[in-house]
């Protein structure tokens, strides 16, 4: 079993952090993202939704704490000079002169020169420190290892998608953590089904929030599963992982046979592997 309560270092981006990291797309309160800041959960994706709940904790936290916090903003954009704009509305919005993480997001081909190139010049100029990418071509991720301007990707995987176990996670297992690229995973509860009752097999188990952010950081690769918790319960449920540690092999089998039974029973189930 791996402590899941200790920081480690997100690759060769250097960050220190935690190993759960949360969305700002989602209903917790602010007390419940400080809350987990106080467990050494520091990665704050200020992502799709941006909602105040998140801009508040981050805000209240960096007032103190700026230097241990991983602000994450990310962009959709695709022409350079959005990139600029969604950057600087984003950290003008939290208060912050810079973001320690730009995420280009939703890339399933590599990025155009154009944005590169704008998000390279934020980092030259100081207003990023660190560059991320999501996509869910997952095997496009390999094929960049050696882009050093990437610190970060960002993954889905759960107990449902699990194709990054072959086509990502090789290509960075039994490399220096100084040299890969840091992994933070995403989508942990497979939208909520993985915890839905109803989706469960006969026989097995309904999975909890906790067992599914336990099975993610079970993969020795993974350095980050990012949780959207949407109330308190949601949040402690993350935080319970924490206390609890990875799975075991007779654990992350029982989370495999609920994955491929949900799988199996949703015909968009394909579809989704590439959206």
């Amino acid at each position: 079993m791996v402590d899941l309560s200790e920081q480690v270092q997100l690759g060769r981006s250097g960050l220190m952090v935690g190993r759960l990291g949360f969305g700002s797309s989602y209903g917790a309160r602010a007390a419940s993202y400080e809350q987990a800041f106080e467990r050494g959960c520091n990665y704050f994706y200020w992502g799709s939704r941006r909602r105040e709940m998140m801009a508040t904790a981050i805000r209240n936290i960096a007032e103190t704490h700026r230097d241990e916090l991983v602000v994450v903003v990310q962009s959709y954009a695709r022409l350079g000079w959005m990139v600029k704009r969604s950057l600087r509305a984003g950290t003008k919005r939290l208060g912050l002169e810079v973001a320690d993480v730009l995420l280009l997001g939703w890339h399933n081909h590599p990025p155009s020169r154009r944005v590169v190139d704008a998000a390279l010049e934020l980092k030259e100029k100081g207003e990023v420190r660190h560059i991320a990418l999501s996509g869910h071509q997952r095997t496009m991720f390999p094929d960049l290892y050696d882009q050093l301007c990437y610190d970060i990707w960002h993954v889905r995987y759960n107990a449902v998608h699990r194709g990054a176990e072959g086509e990502v996670f090789p290509s960075l297992d039994g490399q220096p953590v100084n040299e890969r690229p840091g992994l933070v995973t995403y989508t942990t509860t497979r939208w909520g089904h993985l915890c839905d009752p109803a989706r469960t097999p006969p026989g097995e188990k309904t999975p909890t929030g906790t067992d599914c952010y336990r099975f993610a950081l079970s993969a020795s690769v993974v350095d980050v599963a990012l949780a959207g918790p949407s109330n308190q319960e949601h949040m402690d449920q993350a935080l319970r992982a924490l206390d609890l540690g990875s799975m075991n092999e007779d654990e992350r089998a029982w989370m495999r046979r609920v994955g491929d039974h949900v799988y199996g029973r949703d015909r968009t189930s394909s579809v989704r592997d590439a959206v």
